[in-house]
Parts: C-alpha cells; structure tokens; sequence
C-alpha cells in the first residue's frame, strides 16, 4: 500500500494532468493479465519504407477502471505514462498532435512542460514532426537516440536487461503477438507497462509496480529523456523529453519517499 509521503509528493509537484479524452483511443500492448500484446504493426506514417510496431497505448481502457478501484494520483500516473508511450512508440499522427494540443498544465514545472509540448503539437507540423521521430529514433542505419534497456545500461542491443524484461512481463502475464518488431526494452513498451500497473488494469499491486520501474525503468529512462531534452535534430521531442524526465524525476523521489 502507498503510504502518504508518496501521495504529497506528487500531488506537490502538480502538472501530472493528462485527460484520456484529449489522447483518443488506440490499440493496446497491456493486455489483462495472460493476454497477448495487441501490436497492430501498422507501416511508418512518414512516406518512409521503414516500419514501426509499438502500438498507442490503450488509454481508454485504463480509463474504465473506477475511481473505487484506483487512487486519483495512480490513475493520473497512469496517463502520463500512458502520454509518453503514445508519444514514443511512433511517429504521431495529425490527429494524435491535435489531441496532445489539448493537453493543459498548471504553473509547476511539469505543468508547464505539459503546456509547452501542447504549444508545440499546434504549431508544428505534422509530416516534420514525423521526419524529426525518424531521425532521432530510426535514422538511416541508426538514429540519433537508440530508446532500449538494453543499449543504456549495457552500450548494446538486445543485451541481459532485454531478458531481465522478457522474465518480469511473463511473470506478469504478459506475451508478445506475432509480427512485434521491437524489442520488449523499447521505452515506449515499459511505459505502457507502467500505466498498466498504475491503473491496476493488469491486476497486480504496488510492490509489482514498484519492482518493475526499479528494475526496468529507473536506472536509465531519465538519461535517455534528458538525451532528447539536448539532441540535436530535436524541436518537438526536446519538449517531449522535457515531460519524460520530469516525470521520471518525481517518479524516483516518490517510489524513494515508500517503507
């Protein structure tokens, strides 16, 4: 159970605010437990030949648990973590910006980060954002920024923590469907777990999710977040990583404030 430190925590650092209705509806990787991962695989919507195949997030699913069932704080967790999996299994579509620019903050530094990021989905355009994922994340050969478990903590692919993953998400319930290109280490992946986990919508506790985000998340998502926040070839993921490591940041503090 969470005790009350953690709670004051995050509701002290305000600006977790994400509404499910300003993210739409989409095709999910958490299942309920001993269900596959609904990957859709759909093609790169950037006029490349590259693909990408970690599915939006389910977010209205999650949204259906009830406030009787979930803590108001868990369930905005949720949809943080729910935002930035939408945000980086793929390159976000017009309508996808249209949603994020709806997104609202309060005057804290992640409130303003969410107002920000919502600034620049209105503004931007959607075919540079799409060519900006491809750089960062895609690249000819390689991008920018390589989003995985595996190459942070080991400097290479498809490494121990990539198995670590695949033992804790069966553990879980958890498969992946035929024709998954990525790799379960992919950030977009473990976030989507951890908004599962927060929702309680793959009906396991606290100390599961506070295992998983100690051992998958926490000794490297907040470096790959800031390595957005200062790429290069980055405008609207710079925003977006500015969201990712402030989140990530309150997260430590808050899983650090439990006994």
């Amino acid at each position: 159970m969470r005790e009350g430190g953690r709670e004051d925590a995050i509701r002290f650092a305000g600006g977790i605010d994400v509404p499910v209705s300003a993210l739409g509806n989409s095709h999910s990787m958490v299942p309920q437990a001993g269900k596959e991962f609904a990957g859709d695989g759909r093609a790169f919507e950037a006029g490349h030949d590259h693909t990408r195949s970690v599915p939006e997030p389910d977010l209205q699913t999650i949204a259906l648990t009830s406030a009787s069932e979930i803590d108001e704080v868990d369930l905005l967790r949720s949809h943080e973590y729910g935002l930035l999996a939408l945000l980086f299994g793929r390159a976000p579509t017009q309508e996808v910006l249209q949603q994020v620019a709806a997104l609202k903050g309060d005057a804290t530094p992640l409130g303003l980060a969410h107002i920000h990021l919502a600034q620049l989905a209105a503004t931007l355009d959607a075919d540079a954002i799409s060519r900006e994922y491809f750089d960062l994340f895609i690249g000819i050969g390689r991008g920018e920024i390589l989003p995985y478990a595996s190459y942070y903590m080991t400097g290479f692919l498809h490494e121990r923590p990539l198995a670590r993953i695949r033992e804790d998400l069966a553990r879980l319930g958890i498969e992946r469907t035929d024709g998954q290109r990525e790799p379960e280490d992919h950030i977009a992946i473990l976030c989507e777990v951890m908004a599962g986990l927060a929702s309680g919508h793959l009906g396991h506790d606290f100390a599961a999710e506070r295992a998983f985000f100690d051992r998958h998340l926490k000794p490297w998502a907040l470096r790959l977040f800031a390595d957005c926040e200062t790429a290069q070839q980055a405008a609207f993921y710079k925003a977006a990583g500015a969201v990712g490591r402030m989140f990530m940041e309150l997260e430590v503090e808050a899983f650090a404030m439990e006994t």
